[in-house]
């Protein structure tokens, strides 16, 4: 007798392209081995990327080399990471930043664990690199700051007191069952406290190779300070227009 042909994974080319969990199968009534050792890695690794804390000076120290000034050092009022997470509002206010240089900078770029510093581990000096290639030529650059047990308002003190005229934070965002270490940034213009967060710009999903690259997510950054400083503001009235750039571009290339 032959042996019976194991059935074709019609899942296969769709898992492909998605981090989601989609056709995980059945052993019985329960999922097959593998797939539950893949869910607990999955929920070990989120849980570890939120309360592993940020080596703030071997992180400092791995951006030295950018030929940036070197980066400034803030808290916030949370004094532990059981608080940050706890009392979100100490982690909007900051303890001291009487150490910060007051600038006459256009941008200013916080560096923040939020609830993932191994994103920033992960990907913070490529971002970093990333905006002040796309960055520096067009506008002058306040040092960097990191921002420890951070929030994203924790940034509206910083840029005032900075002075700058929009402030960038990138920032370890919530981490899931696919993706531990994905960074946000978010944009505002003329930073202070009491900004919403419909006064600011999100640009999210940054992990490469994954999710978006580092050169890609800069230049929606740089379009979106353009138009910031054109319209005067950022938030819900300013739109992200480069998809709208890149199709047409693709459209010119297949039309010509």
């Amino acid at each position: 007798m032959s042996e019976p042909t194991r059935s074709a994974d019609v899942w296969a080319d769709l898992r492909r392209t998605t981090q989601a969990r989609i056709g995980l199968g059945r052993a019985g009534n329960s999922l097959p081995t593998q797939r539950v050792l893949e869910f607990q890695a999955a929920h070990a690794a989120a849980r570890d990327a939120v309360h592993d804390p940020l080596d703030v000076p071997a992180f400092i120290a791995h951006l030295e080399d950018l030929g940036i000034e070197s980066p400034r050092h803030v808290r916030s009022r949370a004094d532990s990471r059981g608080e940050y997470l706890r009392r979100p509002d100490l982690g909007r206010a900051p303890a001291d930043l009487s150490e910060l240089p007051r600038t006459d900078a256009d941008i200013g770029i916080v560096l923040a664990d939020g609830l993932s510093p191994r994103a920033l581990v992960d990907h913070g000096r490529g971002m970093l690199a990333a905006l002040v290639d796309t960055l520096g030529p067009r506008y002058r650059i306040a040092p960097p700051v990191v921002a420890t047990q951070a929030r994203v308002a924790l940034g509206d003190h910083i840029g005032e007191a900075l002075g700058v005229t929009t402030l960038i934070v990138v920032i370890g965002e919530r981490p899931g069952l696919s993706v531990a270490d994905s960074l946000g940034i978010y944009l505002t213009h003329r930073p202070r406290p009491g900004r919403t967060d419909a006064d600011r710009n999100c640009i999210s999903n940054i992990h490469p190779p994954d999710g978006l690259g580092y050169a890609a997510a800069a230049d929606i950054t740089a379009r979106l300070v353009a138009g910031a400083r054109d319209l005067g503001r950022s938030g819900v009235e300013l739109k992200d227009t480069s998809r709208a750039a890149i199709d047409a571009a693709e459209t010119t290339v297949i039309e010509g």
